[in-house]
Order: structure tokens, then sequence, then C-alpha cells
């Protein structure tokens, strides 16, 4: 006997209410989404997460807590659940960071949103939910690393690579942004942060912080 699939279940996290409602109303009107949470900030989001267990976050990056932040979050306490954010700035710095964090999808609020389920559902089988446009600009971002930087990133041997924490870390040093900064736009206690600096002059084998601020910014 055949059966049908349940329904793929989605957190929304906006702080703008009528975002909130106007994707809430998109995702329902298909039978293949269900609604399981609707919050306002990051760390509600994550916190909604754990409990509802949801197959997909839809996270707007700059909710009050940080989207990015939240999916960092979510990445690391439920791996099976699909990150995708919502947008309405195609900020190069975002994009890739979205990505570092985890997500498999960057989408603009300026999207059809009839066309929103169809992109989250493309999501959950493995298809990356990213507009062509910010497509190119990823593989143009990858062509235009040097050499020496990719050796760097991919390194001999785990002692040579960054984890996807320490990615943002030196992206956010590399923005001017202090430990205190850090540490609130991550949600880490400022000790955490000094320790992941710490890892990354190691592992890049330079002299100090801003040693490796300069290497991040000759890539």
């Amino acid at each position: 006997m055949n059966t049908v699939p349940r329904p793929l279940r989605v957190l929304i996290a906006d702080d703008h209410a009528p975002t909130r409602h106007d994707v809430r109303r998109a995702l329902e009107a298909d039978d293949r989404l269900e609604v399981c949470a609707l919050v306002g900030d990051a760390a509600t989001a994550v916190q909604a997460a754990l409990r509802e267990r949801p197959d997909i976050c839809l996270l707007d990056v700059r909710m009050p807590g940080s989207g990015l932040a939240a999916a960092w979050e979510i990445a690391g306490r439920l791996p099976q659940a699909k990150l995708v954010m919502l947008t309405v700035a195609d900020d190069d710095v975002d994009l890739f960071a979205a990505l570092q964090a985890g997500a498999v999808g960057y989408l603009l609020k300026t999207m059809n949103l009839k066309r929103l389920p169809e992109a989250l559902c493309g999501a959950c089988s493995g298809e990356a939910a990213i507009p062509r446009a910010l497509v190119a600009r990823v593989l143009e971002a990858l062509r235009k690393r040097e050499p020496r930087w990719r050796t760097l990133a991919d390194g001999t041997g785990p002692e040579r690579r960054l984890t996807s924490r320490q990615w943002e870390v030196l992206e956010l040093l590399a923005q001017g942004a202090s430990t205190a900064e850090i540490a609130s736009k991550l949600v880490l206690s400022a000790s955490a942060v000094r320790v992941h600096i710490a890892s990354i002059v190691r592992k890049l084998e330079v002299a100090d912080r801003h040693a490796a601020t300069r290497l991040f910014h000759q890539r």
C-alpha cells in the first residue's frame, strides 16, 4: 500500500512580522511543507529548532542575535536540518559566511514567494537553493583565490586546516571587529573567541592576529 510522505517541517525565523506571515502563507499553500515554528530572533530560533527538530530552518540573516549565529548553533546541534538563509541583501560577506556556517541556501526576500516551496523542497533533495547570479559570484570568488591561499585552506594535514568557526572568526577579524564584537555576533564568550584566534595564528604560522588578517586580505 502506498503511503503519502509526511510534509517537511519548516521553522521560519524573521524579525519582520509581515514577512514571517507572508512566508508562512506561501509555504502552507504547498502540501509538501508544514510550518512548525514562527519566531523573530536568533536565540528563539535555536530554542525552537531544538524543540521542534525541523527538516528546514529558514533564517533571516539580519534578525536580532544574527541569523548567521543561529545557523552555526543549529548546524552544530542539529546537523540533519537544512539551513536556508532569507535576506534583503546580496552582500558577499553574508553570503560566504552563511555557506561557511552550513547553509545550503541563500535566498533574497525580493524573490517571488510562490517559488519558495520548490526551493526549500529542492534543498532537502540535495540542491543548492541559491540564485544563479549568486552562484556565479561564488564560483568567481573561488577562481580568484591564489594558489598559496588555497594551500592554506586545503592544507596537507589537520594542523593546517581552519575549522568553519575559525574561518568566520578570521573573516570578522579582517573586517576590523574586536574580540567583544566577534563574541557578540557569534554568540560566544570572549575567552572562546581568543582561543579561536590563537588557533588561527598557530595554524597559519603567523606572528599574531594582525598578520593573520593581512594574509586573509592577500587571498
